[in-house]
């Protein structure tokens, strides 16, 4: 097997699959020449020379222009290859829709059957503050809690401690309430406590219209100032919520009841070629059973978006989409920062250069399937297929958004690792065997086995059945660490 891949057939530059020394022999089809520099491994090199203003192309598309004239063989990277992203931009139409191959079988999972009609993969009790004033109360009535009753019947026990409900105005603040009362009747918990202060923004009394309907014996509330003493009282609450969901028992329910995030961090030259792909399969695979998919991170589709737009399922699905990126790229105007300056120093010591190519190779999460949603932040899935949200790039912000929208689990792809983990299961996917290997504690699946010559199809078999012991309870590592937070997406002012 070779040590470099061209990935498709118009690009003009390969990755290297482990480190190459100068004067190595390539042997594209009808092409061979030797290496004029190192190139570290998830690094380009060009396969051709590229002229000064040449597009850069890899997936099949530009990721940029030559700064430079670049000779055949050499490093492509910061150091002669910038974006051409820019500002806001007009989109036209043109439908593509790829054939999607419907399973033979629908799979199951046991998960608990929720009174609406929801499916959760984890049966937990909840403390959802309205404002970061009450953090540290909520925190001592749980420790209070697991102190004097026992708990161990459920899942876990979680505070979701965050810092606004407060000196918030306009969209933040609706933000902020709609994203709690969501967490309220998340499927995953069996029992949530929603705890305020009293003269909060967040009020109790304006977040239940938000909720809707929900079921009492499951969802309490407590407000802090109105009690004499809110410690024992909450635990009081939580000791009857417990109660009301210990008997709670795992049914067998089809996966496409499954609604799944799909999110990438810390990426690599080999996000694009192994874990993303990976994933979209998953998301095709699923949603052609009936499953849900959702895909965000806005700013990682920046000049990706068109592959996108062109499997819009009708033409208000592609209108949506176009307002999603333009109003993301206003967003950044706005405050006076570039569209484009996206990757970290991480990505870029992976390989990745500029956002063009981050971006196409994050959209490969979403698979080939048509997309049938779009969805604002906060706003909850409705819609079975792929559907795109509202949300910026960053990992907890984003992932905790996944959550926000209905998602039970989210499927996170890295190349360089992380430990995090949001309050949904977080699974982590590498993109390579070494990260793999080396950070046991942090990654769930490997898919750097892809480039060792494992075929497509048989990973794609292996991860499924991974999922479905997920959805059936087996915890992922940030589960196994404890590390559960929620960020929650802010714009605008602070009081």
């Amino acid at each position: 097997m070779n040590n470099y891949l061209q990935i498709h057939a118009a690009d003009n530059v390969a990755v290297a699959l482990a480190d190459l020394a100068p004067e190595t022999e390539i042997a594209i089809p009808d092409n061979r020449f030797r290496l004029c520099d190192a190139i570290p491994k998830g690094h380009k090199f060009s396969i051709r020379p590229i002229k000064n203003g040449e597009n850069v192309i890899k997936y099949g598309s530009p990721i940029g222009h030559a700064t430079q004239p670049i000779g055949q063989g050499c490093h492509v990277h910061t150091h002669n290859l910038a974006t051409n992203l820019s500002g806001t931009l007009h989109y036209e139409y043109n439908p593509e829709f790829p054939e999607i191959t419907v399973p033979d079988e629908t799979p199951v999972f046991n998960g608990y059957c929720r009174k609406n009609g929801d499916v959760g993969i984890r049966n937990e009790l909840w403390v959802v503050p309205t404002v970061g004033c009450v953090n540290g109360i909520a925190g001592q009535m749980v420790k209070l809690f697991k102190e004097r009753f026992r708990h161990d019947e459920i899942d876990a026990i979680e505070v979701f401690s965050h810092n606004y409900g407060c000196s918030q105005l306009g969209g933040d603040h609706a933000n902020t309430r709609r994203v709690l009362a969501n967490l309220a009747t998340h499927p995953n918990a069996g029992g949530v406590l929603v705890l305020g202060l009293g003269c909060e923004n967040n009020q109790i009394s304006a977040l239940i219209p938000e909720i809707g309907l929900y079921d009492p014996e499951r969802v309490r509330f407590l407000v802090a100032q109105e009690s004499e003493d809110e410690i024992e009282e909450g635990v009081s609450l939580l000791a009857s919520l417990y109660n009301a969901m210990k008997n709670d028992r795992r049914e067998p329910v089809p996966l496409s009841k499954l609604k799944v995030g799909l999110k990438c961090g810390g990426s690599d030259g080999f996000s694009g070629i192994t874990a993303n792909p990976l994933l979209g399969m998953f998301s095709d695979y699923l949603t052609a059973l009936g499953g849900t998919t959702i895909l965000t991170e806005v700013p990682e589709m920046f000049g990706a978006e068109h592959l996108l737009m062109q499997r819009a399922e009708n033409r208000l699905i592609f209108d949506q989409t176009v307002r999603l990126v333009n109003d993301f790229k206003d967003y950044f105007l706005k405050h006076e920062q570039p569209v484009y300056e996206n990757p970290s120093p991480g990505n870029k010591a992976g390989g990745i250069t500029t956002l063009e190519e981050k971006s196409l190779g994050c959209t490969q999460k979403g698979g080939l399937s048509k997309v049938t949603g779009v969805l604002e932040y906060g706003e909850m899935v409705s819609r079975p297929g792929l559907n795109l949200l509202s949300a910026p790039g960053n990992d907890l912000v984003a992932t905790s958004a996944l959550g926000f929208s209905g998602c039970q689990l989210a499927l996170f792809t890295t190349g360089r690792g992380t430990p995090f983990g949001s309050f949904i299961p977080t699974v982590k996917i590498s993109t390579n065997s070494e990260l793999a290997s080396r950070k046991k504690n942090w990654i769930d699946f490997d898919a750097g086995t892809l480039l060792s010559g494992a075929g497509s199809q048989a990973v794609l078999k292996k991860f499924v059945e991974y999922i479905i012991s997920v959805a059936n309870g087996e915890k992922v590592n940030h589960e196994k660490n404890g590390f559960k937070e929620i960020a929650i997406f802010k714009s605008g002012v602070t009081l």
